[in-house]
């Protein structure tokens, strides 16, 4: 059972307990209910926690088992409902992942390797070649270049907020930008912010970075998005 005092529940705390490398799979609730000590109405209860939480995956003919912890799917469901009921902005959101993004830049970018780099130079081009006439706007592009950037940090909690922020930013529609113009400035400046990564201008890099996400609070809400077919 879990710890006296612990935030974790009986299962949480059974879990906890299964090692990295044993087997994941974890027993049926019946044998955990004996096991805990508790009834199998309250573990149900606690399973359907772990499965918000994203630590355990249940299957028809698989059953239970515990899968590796992220940080994305409790903040993910959170966010979506304080948005949900208004307690929330997407703006509180939106400037917080500015202050990360802005906090961890530098460390970041003194992580990327030559095999980086030319990533985000492939989705930079991948981009401005959606953008050619039939026009398609870089959705995924637009999420990939600024997880490539954080992701050798190796920060689970900073890497499940930003996850995040790139999927509410797509479902609640701020991936359909008012003109072409906006979208092709956004590029310019990711491709700017490579070339001063390379070049090892940190500071000015970070200048772009803080400029380029400027823009998204400078749209005018009043505009109709157009979206690109």
């Amino acid at each position: 059972m879990a710890r006296s005092g612990s935030n974790l529940s009986d299962l949480l705390g059974y879990l906890v307990t299964i090692k990295s490398g044993e087997a994941t799979r974890v027993p049926p609730l019946a044998d955990l209910s004996q096991t805990l000590g508790i009834s199998v109405a309250t573990l149900r209860e606690q399973l359907e926690a772990a499965r918000l939480l994203g630590v355990v995956e249940v299957k028809p003919r698989a059953g239970i088992r515990k899968i590796a912890y992220e940080f994305k799917p409790a903040a993910l469901a959170s966010l979506t409902y304080g948005l949900a009921t208004g307690e929330l902005s997407f703006n509180q959101l939106s400037e917080f992942r500015k202050h990360l993004e802005a906090a961890y830049f530098a460390e970041a970018a003194q992580l990327l390797t030559e095999k980086d780099l030319q990533e985000l130079n492939a989705i930079v081009r991948n981009a401005l070649q959606k953008l050619k006439y039939p026009a398609q706007l870089p959705v995924d592009e637009h999420r990939d270049y600024h997880l490539v950037i954080y992701r050798n940090l190796d920060n689970k909690i900073l890497n499940g907020i930003l996850e995040t922020y790139w999927e509410l930013y797509h479902s609640m529609g701020y991936d359909i930008y008012p003109d072409r113009d906006y979208v092709e400035r956004v590029w310019q400046y990711h491709a700017r912010i490579v070339e001063q990564v390379q070049q090892r201008n940190f500071d000015q890099g970070l200048k772009l970075l803080l400029e380029h996400m400027d823009m998204m609070n400078q749209r005018e809400k009043s505009i109709p998005r157009l979206s690109f077919e």
